[in-house]
């Protein structure tokens, strides 16, 4: 069983970072390395952090499994929280503030496995989405694989379903970016295309698209696999109005120069 690397940045996220790790913890794979990279964090962040090591390591439940008649009493077994094997968990904290897109660098130039993909740290991953995603880059039909999407509220409603197109370079470029954030890929395509360009507004877009002209075999699974959490009252971050705006001028920028490199070809 192929190795599974997903990068988590964080930065003030101390209030969805639990539930975000839990989703990537108990996916239905046996194999998967959690690189956590702070970026300075001002909340409880770290203390958070603290806790959820612990759990992980000693955290026990239980459960009622058997009613004893004889001593008219129900019997419960205590079991580890956390899966104790198959897992591997590290947390890494910047020195200094350094930014969203050095901090994805930094985690994936960390990671161990074949595979890779990063996750924000409010978002979630549905049960099955990277044992979905391994079966179609272990058959050897694609090199990166996205999938469909729910955008949620901050109590868990879904207030949309977000469905891709199956993959063409013209539907998921030319259009639009329209291979969402629901992915995972072989981690050789960075050190044969480089990472996420750290000057870019749209990082992730320009990074796909980088990879898509470069001859990447791209593959759509028509599921929804993930949770994007909905910023449209939080407007902090990337989604200020100033910072937004500008990802918006520059994915504009990267929609045209996709259309000139398809029809040059």
């Amino acid at each position: 069983m192929k190795k599974v690397s997903i990068v988590v940045p964080s930065y003030n996220h101390g209030e969805y970072i639990e539930a975000c790790l839990d989703s990537i913890f108990f996916q239905d794979y046996g194999n998967i390395e959690i690189i956590v990279v702070d970026d300075c964090s001002s909340d409880d962040t770290r203390q958070i952090f603290k806790g959820y090591v612990q759990n992980v390591r000693t955290g026990k439940v239980s459960y009622a499994f058997n009613y004893n008649e004889k001593a008219d009493m129900i019997e419960r077994r205590e079991i580890f929280r956390y899966p104790q094997s198959g897992r591997e968990l590290r947390i890494i904290h910047n020195d200094n503030n350094m930014g969203a897109t050095r901090t994805y660098n930094r985690g994936l130039k960390e990671t161990n496995g074949e595979y890779c993909s990063f996750v924000a740290s409010d978002d979630i991953c549905h049960y099955l989405m990277i044992s979905e995603m391994v079966r179609i880059l272990d058959a050897g039909l694609a090199d990166f694989v996205y999938a469909d999407m729910f955008i949620i509220d901050d109590k868990h409603r879904i207030l949309r379903e977000f469905k891709l197109p199956n993959y063409s370079f013209e539907a998921c470029f030319c259009h639009w970016y329209l291979c969402g954030v629901a992915t995972l890929y072989r981690r050789e395509l960075h050190e044969k295309f480089g990472y996420y360009d750290e000057n870019a507004a749209a990082d992730d877009h320009e990074c796909y698209l980088r990879f898509a002209r470069n001859g990447v075999r791209f593959y759509h699974i028509p599921k929804v696999l993930y949770s994007v959490r909905s910023h449209d009252r939080r407007k902090v971050g990337l989604h200020t109005p100033s910072r937004f705006n500008k990802l918006l001028e520059y994915s504009k920028q990267l929609t045209i120069g996709a259309r000139k490199w398809h029809a040059g070809k």
